[in-house]
């Protein structure tokens, strides 16, 4: 399992970005941005389970990223990754943070969606 904070304490360290908040509706998600041209390339969130698999309605935490749609395709056949939850499902996925095994394959991925932007 990938917690929020060593996410946020990645980004921060490798990119000198701090997370924003921009949802007053949703005051815990938090998006990181590409200070050169203020494109996304990362949007944490809290979301009820069953918005990407099962019934439960339990939150987990999950991130978006930007993300090559062929790798993409190969991503979703495990069991940490889906279909982008609100976002473009070609080019962006979610990871659900809960079922992470590996953090340095979720921080490259961050790393692959953060040049995507560039």
């Amino acid at each position: 399992m990938v917690t929020r904070e060593e996410i946020i304490n990645y980004v921060t360290e490798k990119y000198d970005i701090q997370p924003e908040y921009p949802f007053k509706k949703f005051p815990t998600y938090c998006v990181f941005k590409n200070k050169r041209n203020n494109k996304w390339f990362g949007l944490m969130m809290l979301i009820p389970q069953n918005k990407l698999y099962g019934e439960q309605q339990t939150e987990i935490g999950v991130i978006d990223f930007k993300v090559n749609p062929e790798l993409g395709a190969i991503l979703k056949s495990s069991k940490s990754y889906y279909p982008a939850y609100h976002m473009n499902k070609e080019h962006w996925i979610t990871a659900d943070l809960t079922a992470i095994d590996d953090p340095d394959q979720l921080f490259g991925l961050l790393d692959d969606s953060f040049e995507l932007t560039q």
